[in-house]
């Protein structure tokens, strides 16, 4: 297990800390309010490339330092300069850091304030829970500047509130303030101003407390099961309880249960 304060450094604009089993995941780009440029994208890919293969972290935070922005989306200024040759051979690029974040095996939070907003409100739908604070504004705006999401937001936002209501947010490209948000079903937990990395570190922390096996396991058959029929549901289900029932963790936890003590889970 990396030790409390152990920081690394993504490129110039990414920077992930441990806090125990936990890994924060900090974009930082504040003067920029971390417009996601092609440097920003590269350095999103590699730290969850990274993340994604450290068995000891058993569930990443998506944080800002930036004060007014947790993300304003892809970085126009950089775009507007770009030929048609430029802007294909960008494209793998920006995909790799959507999925990257998307594709995490461990459960991931996403700690939201200020704006949250094309790209970034993207990076936030690719986590499995989103913590807002009152300051979020959140919204899809790319059919207003002649594009579309196309960081994950027109599949991953229909998933969280429904194929009408998504079409209406992402039709309209209007900006919801948190309250909205949350009762949309956008945000999953509100918090007051400035509280958002705080409560998001504190939730990763509880959920850190459980099975790390399980944890993924869990992930797994709920992201793969996601859209199936019932049946199919319940076989991916299956799978997923087959990889952990002769674990470790199983082990370890029925064990702990029994000696009424915390379980030190072996990870495997």
């Amino acid at each position: 297990m990396a030790e409390q304060g152990d920081e690394r450094r993504f490129g110039e604009f990414v920077v992930v800390r441990r806090h125990a089993y936990v890994a924060e995941l900090a974009l930082d780009r504040p003067k920029a309010m971390n417009a996601v440029s092609t440097d920003m994208a590269r350095s999103i890919a590699a730290a969850c490339e990274a993340l994604g293969g450290e068995r000891d972290v058993r569930v990443v935070v998506l944080t800002s330092t930036a004060e007014r922005a947790f993300c304003v989306g892809a970085d126009l200024k950089e775009r507007n300069s770009f030929s048609d040759a430029d802007l294909v051979r960008q494209r793998p690029v920006a995909r790799a850091a959507y999925t990257g974040v998307l594709e995490l095996p461990m459960p991931t939070i996403a700690a939201v304030h200020g704006f949250a907003l094309g790209g970034g409100f993207e990076l936030a739908l690719s986590c499995d829970l989103i913590v807002a604070d009152r300051t979020a504004v959140l919204g899809l705006p790319e059919v207003s500047v002649g594009v579309i999401p196309g960081g994950g937001g027109t599949q991953l936002l229909p998933r969280r509130v429904g194929a009408a209501r998504a079409a209406e947010l992402i039709f309209s490209a209007r900006r919801l303030e948190a309250g909205e948000a949350r009762e949309l079903g956008l945000v999953d937990e509100l918090v007051d101003a400035g509280q958002d990395r705080g409560e998001a570190l504190a939730l990763a922390a509880r959920i850190a407390a459980n099975s790390p096996v399980g944890l993924r396991a869990a992930k797994r058959a709920l992201r793969l099961g996601h859209g199936l029929d019932l049946r199919a549901g319940l076989e991916v289900e299956d799978a997923a309880w087959r990889s952990v029932a002769f674990s470790g963790d199983r082990a370890e936890g029925v064990a702990a249960f029994n000696e009424k003590r915390p379980p030190q889970w072996p990870g495997e």
